[in-house]
C-alpha cells in the first residue's frame, strides 16, 4: 500500500502520532486530528519501557527520547510504614539485555520528539479538530466538515468516539483513584529522584520517578476509593485529600504529600475498557491504545501498547496487498497481547496492594519483566 491509501488518524496522543509518522514514513497519506485548541501533552510523566522504546526506534527517534528523559539504573518497591526496602530492581542492564534502553521523561518532552517525526514525515496536522460522529469511510468534525479515507483509525483514547461504531458501552469505573504531581526534585525529595520506585500498602500505593533531567521528580499516588468518577487528567484537587488517605505512612511518603501540596495537584478516577472481540470494522476502522484496550496502569504498560499498536498497524498495511488485509493482520498480531495485558494489570493492582502487611504480595508478583513484556519487539513481529 502506498501513497494513495489515505489515513485518518483520530487523536494526536502518544499512540496516534506514533501511528501517524509510521504510516506515513511508509508512504501513506496521513492526517492527524487533534481535538485540542493545539497539540500538546499533560504536565506528566510516562515510562517507556524497552519494548516502548523499540516502537521509537522504529520511526527513528528512540535515542533523541533517550536523551530527552531518564535512564534509571535501579528502582526499589518499599514498605509503607516505614520504608524498608522490600525488592530492589536493576535497571542498568536494560539496553544489553533488551536491545533498548528503559526511560522516564515528560509527556511534553516525548511528544515534542514525536511532533517532529511527524513534521519531517510529512504527516497533516489538524488541531481543534475534534470529531463528534464517524460513518462509513468518514468523520464528522465539531464544525461540520466531513473528512474521508481509506482508513480511520481510533486511538482517541479511553472516552473513544470511534469506538461507538463498535460498542456503545461506556467505560467503567475500576474502583481505583489517583492523584498526580510535579515537583521538584531539592531537598528531601533529592534522594527519591536519585533512587525511585514504589511505596505499597493495604490498597494504596504511590510511585515516583524523575523527568527533565532530574530536576522534576513524577508522583502518582493511587488508592482503592469510592465515591469519585470524574475521569480526566485535569481536576484539581486538596491536599488535604492526601493527607488523609496517607496517613500513618512514613516520613519519605509525607515529604512527598507535602511537596505535592506546594504545586498543582490533580486527581481522576480510573476508568478502563474490557477487551473487544474485534477492532475493524466494515474493513475501513480500526482502534489502538486506550481506545482498543483502556487498562489499569498497575503494570506500566498503557503507553508501551499504544506503541506497539502504532507501529504493527503501520507495517501490516504497508506488507498488505488491500486495507482489509491490512487490518486484519494487525488484529491478529496484537489483540492475544493486549488481551493478556490488560488482565494481568488489573490482578497486579490486587497483588501490589494487597493485605499481607509484610510483602505485599510481592512473593507471587507477576511484574512486566517478569512476565516478559521487555522482549516484544513490535518491529519484527510476525504479521
Amino acid at each position: 500500500m502506498g501513497p494513495s491509501t489515505k489515513i485518518i488518524v483520530v487523536g494526536g496522543g502518544i499512540g496516534g502520532m506514533t501511528a501517524a509518522v509510521a504510516m506515513a514514513q511508509a508512504g501513506m497519506a496521513v492526517t492527524l486530528l487533534e481535538a485540542a485548541p493545539q497539540f500538546g501533552e499533560i504536565g506528566a510523566g510516562v515510562t517507556l519501557s524497552p519494548n516502548a522504546m523499540k516502537a521509537l526506534d522504529h520511526i527513528g527517534i528512540c535515542e533523541d527520547v533517550a536523551r530527552a528523559g531518564i535512564e534509571p539504573t535501579r528502582q526499589r518497591i518499599q514498605h509503607w510504614q516505614d520504608g524498608r526496602i522490600l525488592r530492589p530492581v536493576e535497571r542498568a542492564d536494560q539496553r544489553a539485555k533488551y536491545g533498548a534502553p528503559y526511560v522516564t521523561i515528560h509527556r511534553a518532552d516525548l511528544h515534542a520528539e514525536l511532533m517532529k517525526a511527524a513534521q519531517a514525515a510529512g504527516v497533516i496536522l489538524l488541531q481543534d479538530a475534534a470529531v463528534t460522529d464517524s460513518e462509513g469511510n468518514s468523520v464528522i468534525l465539531h464544525d461540520g466538515r466531513r473528512l474521508e479515507a481509506d482508513v480511520i483509525v481510533g486511538a482517541d483514547g479511553v472516552k473513544s468516539v470511534i469506538r461507538s461504531r463498535f460498542e456503545t458501552t461506556p467505560p467503567h469505573f475500576t474502583g481505583h483513584v489517583a492523584w498526580r504531581a510535579l515537583v521538584p526534585a531539592e531537598g528531601d525529595m533529592i534522594p527519591l529522584a536519585e533512587y525511585p520506585g514504589i511505596h505499597i500498602g493495604a490498597g494504596r500505593m504511590i510511585t515516583r520517578y524523575p523527568v527533565r533531567g532530574g530536576t522534576l521528580l513524577n508522583l502518582v499516588f493511587f488508592a482503592r476509593q469510592d465515591g469519585w468518577t470524574d475521569e480526566g487528567w485535569t481536576i484539581p484537587a486538596d491536599v488535604s485529600d492526601l493527607t488523609a488517605t496517607y496517613e500513618g505512612w512514613c516520613e519519605e511518603v509525607q515529604a512527598m504529600i507535602a511537596a505535592a501540596g506546594r504545586g498543582r495537584l490533580f486527581k481522576w478516577a480510573i476508568n478502563a475498557r474490557g477487551p473487544l472481540t474485534d477492532w475493524v470494522v466494515e474493513d475501513r476502522v480500526t482502534l489502538l491504545g486506550d481506545a482498543a484496550h483502556a487498562m489499569t496502569p498497575f503494570l506500566g504498560h498503557g503507553a508501551a501498547c499504544a506503541l506497539e499498536d502504532a507501529v504493527v498497524l503501520s507495517r501490516a498495511l504497508e506488507a498488505s496487498d488491500t486495507v482489509a488485509q491490512g487490518l486484519r493482520r494487525y488484529v491478529a498480531a496484537r489483540h492475544e497481547r493486549t488481551s493478556f495485558i490488560q488482565a494481568e494489570s488489573n490482578a497486579n493492582a490486587d497483588r501490589m496492594q494487597g493485605q499481607d502487611s509484610d510483602t505485599f504480595g510481592l512473593a507471587t508478583l507477576r511484574d512486566e519483566e517478569s512476565l516478559g513484556l521487555f522482549t516484544y519487539d513490535c518491529r519484527t513481529v510476525a504479521i
